[in-house]
């Protein structure tokens, strides 16, 4: 008698010609404990299968096919971004296939981990400091203007201002998701950094079902939330916070806050536990903006936003091993007078 294989599945992956056909179709998986807690369905993206483990995988390579397309980007040619680190790596990975130099400004908020992961892809990384203002030389926002204006043959993708981020979303992450969920998602819940992961998804799944709700997630010390609800960009309410990939201190272009129906404000501390959480109840080990954003499910849910029939759909941007130098850590956790 011959038995099952207990590792086998109903089909085989893909052979695929390099990495970068292997980025996206990412599983759609029950948070078993989230749904019970809420007694409402809770399924994750988790964007961590892509090879890069992040979401930006998509987006990098999108921008890069599109600045090729254009003619911005020729061969032998320089990319620079500014980045909090995932979409650093994604692009690093993805310019050491195709042959260019990759040159990244980061904030001194990232972690040594994702600091240490794109030197190891081979990007130049310049590290700015992360208080400095939006408009001030020495951000790393001005600081990838300047380096793009002084390298020849290079191209600035800026990823907070160009639409091909929002876009590179709208065409993958958000069929997959309503294929995925047969067309039954009722909230999808998403952090705003650059605010192309939730503008891009929000703005396919209305197009199929107008009903969806879209629910935004933002850390506290960031722009995003006022200007979801008025409009305006009110500098004054700037103020350090750890969460990464959450948030921001300036109003991106790929954010549409016409297509966000709710924001929840998430705080560091909560925001860290739940992560911790995810990886000791549900068996994934995820980012901290990942973290973020179930938390705000569960916040959603007590203000009374879902029923048991809802199927809600929560983003997971990224793998948990690039923060074990913070929030998996129980000294840096202690650090912050959280533990």
């Amino acid at each position: 008698m011959m038995l099952s294989n207990p590792f086998s599945t109903s089909s085989c992956s893909e052979r695929v010609p390099s990495v970068l056909e292997a980025i996206g179709n990412t599983p759609l998986i029950r948070l078993e404990k989230a749904s019970l807690d809420l007694n409402t369905e809770v399924w994750a993206k988790v964007e961590a299968f892509n090879p890069g483990a992040s979401a930006k995988d998509r987006v990098a390579k999108y921008m890069i096919e599109q600045a090729e397309r254009s003619g911005a980007l020729k061969p032998g040619g320089t990319i620079i971004e500014a980045t909090s680190g995932n979409t650093g790596y994604s692009l690093a990975m993805i310019a050491a296939v195709k042959g260019y130099h990759c040159v990244l400004t980061v904030t001194s908020k990232i972690s040594q981990d994702k600091t240490n992961l794109l030197k190891a892809m081979g990007a130049e990384v310049v590290i700015c400091p992360k208080d400095a203002k939006p408009t001030d030389p020495n951000s790393y926002y001005e600081k990838a203007k300047a380096l793009a204006a002084e390298i020849p043959n290079s191209v600035y993708l800026n990823q907070n201002f160009n639409t091909d981020n929002m876009d590179a979303h709208y065409y993958s992450t958000a069929p997959e998701i309503w294929q995925q969920s047969e067309g039954m998602i009722t909230h999808f819940v998403g952090s705003t950094g650059t605010g192309g992961t939730v503008s891009g998804i929000a703005k396919y799944l209305k197009e199929q079902k107008p009903e969806v709700q879209v629910i935004g997630v933002d850390a506290y010390g960031s722009v995003l939330t006022n200007y979801w609800k008025t409009g305006e960009y009110d500098p004054s309410l700037i103020s350090s916070y750890r969460i990464e990939g959450t948030g921001k201190n300036i109003i991106p272009a790929n954010l549409k806050r016409e297509l966000i129906d709710h924001y929840e404000q998430v705080r560091d501390r909560e925001a860290a536990f739940r992560t911790r959480e995810l990886s000791e109840v549900e068996g994934l080990m995820m980012g901290y903006s990942s973290g973020a954003n179930l938390q705000a499910v569960y916040q959603a849910a007590e203000a009374g936003m879902f029923s048991p029939n809802d199927f809600v759909v929560v983003i997971f941007h990224d793998h948990g091993s690039r923060y074990l130098g913070k929030v998996y850590s129980d000294a840096w956790m202690k650090e912050q007078g959280w533990m």
